[in-house]
Formats: C-alpha cells, sequence, structure tokens
C-alpha cells in the first residue's frame, strides 16, 4: 500500500541512525579531538580531516545559507497561520500544512537532543568554544526542509516550469550545502553521515503520513 513504503523506510533510515550513534560511541574510540575529548571512527574521521583541511570561509557561507530553510519554513509557517486567521479553525487548516509543522516541531527536537546530550564535539574551536558536533545541525536542517519544499511545491502549483526550477534548485542547494559542510573541516565526516540518515528517516515519516492522510480523504 501506498504510504507504507515511505514509512518502512523512514524506520529503517532512523534504525540505521541509531546504529551509526551506537557505532560511533564504540568503534574506535581514540581522545584525538579539541582538548583530548573522544572521538568514534578515530582513524577514518581524523584522516578525513587532515585531507580536507579546514576552511573557515566555507564555514561562514554554509552557516549563513543555513537561513534559506528557516525562511522557508517561516513562510509554510505564515501560509498556515493565514488559513487559521481566515478559516478561523485550527481543524480546517490543511492537513498537511499540520503535518509539516509537526514534522518540523519534530526535527527541532532532535537537534536540542544532541545539542543537550554530546556525542563528540567539533575537530576545530568556533571562537574559541567547544561546540558539540554531531550531528550536523545545518546537515539536519536543509536535508529535512528542502525534500518538503519539492513536495509543497508539487502539491500547490501548477506551474511546470516554476515546479521544475525548485526542484533542480532544492537538489543542487542540498548537495552544496552538503558537501560544504563535509569539506570546511567544522565537523567530523561521521557528523555528516549521521545527519543524513536522521534527516531522510525523520522526512520519510513525515512523507508516509501526508500519502495516508491524502488516501483517507
Amino acid at each position: 500500500m501506498k504510504g507504507r513504503k515511505e514509512l518502512l523506510t523512514g524506520i529503517i533510515l532512523l534504525s540505521a541512525f541509531a546504529l551509526w550513534t551506537f557505532m560511533i560511541l564504540n568503534v574506535d574510540v581514540q581522545n584525538v579531538g579539541q582538548k583530548g575529548t573522544a572521538v568514534g571512527f578515530a582513524a577514518f574521521n581524523t584522516w578525513f580531516h587532515n585531507i580536507t583541511g579546514v576552511h573557515l570561509w566555507l564555514y561562514n557561507v554554509t552557516d549563513w545559507l543555513g537561513l534559506v530553510p528557516v525562511f522557508i519554513c517561516m513562510c509554510f509557517g505564515v501560509l498556515g497561520l493565514v488559513q487559521l486567521i481566515k478559516r478561523r479553525s485550527l481543524f480546517k487548516v490543511d492537513i498537511d500544512i499540520i503535518l509539516l509543522g509537526v514534522y518540523y516541531i519534530l526535527v527541532i527536537f532532535g537537534y536540542l537532543i544532541f545539542e543537550m546530550i554530546p556525542i563528540n564535539y567539533r575537530p576545530i574551536l568556533i571562537n574559541g568554544v567547544m561546540e558539540a558536533s554531531y550531528p550536523s545541525s545545518t546537515t539536519l536542517l536543509v536535508l529535512s526542509v528542502m525534500p518538503t519544499l519539492i513536495l509543497q511545491i508539487k502539491r500547490r502549483c501548477e506551474n511546470k516550469a516554476l515546479r521544475n526550477a525548485v526542484y533542480i534548485f532544492a537538489v543542487l542547494f542540498s548537495a552544496f550545502m552538503v558537501i560544504g559542510r563535509l569539506v570546511a573541516g567544522v565537523h567530523w565526516a561521521t557528523d555528516i553521515i549521521g545527519s543524513v540518515l536522521l534527516s531522510f528517516g525523520l522526512f520519510e515519516l513525515y512523507h508516509s503520513a501526508e500519502i495516508l492522510t491524502d488516501k483517507r480523504k
């Protein structure tokens, strides 16, 4: 049944993320981080970090571009608010917009959990401060939000050229941001992998919920 495939995919990806997190905490853990902090997959992470080096300009660019998915979230939030005001009932707001809001809250909640319980820290200090590194919050935000932009444009826009343009933009923007964070040297490679698994896992759960509610209607 359509929708169950996405649900199963989401569960598998989130299970893979949980396993990946467990492995980071237990496989090849060495005190190779800033101030001797422990890092899982130490040999691989330090090897990759030495290859890429540190490019703070790229970190700053991707950091500022992280406002793009935030702006997209705000736009959908405004859309939901406008519907709420006009229709005077939360139950009359489009169900896909409500699901989108719940989904964004889950993404934020996932981010906050790992900010409060750091798995590891960045390979470099940011403004002299040690910051939690796993999973990459910018990667998580981008890969969680941009696919929803594609779905919403597909749902709400009949202009094929505009839909294709948004699709191309979302894909290229996401690729640039993920690669940018990977090679900027402000994250361990395993941080990015974890973010990819978590973001796509959460997105597939949202996508399955959207499909199932459409079928019920």
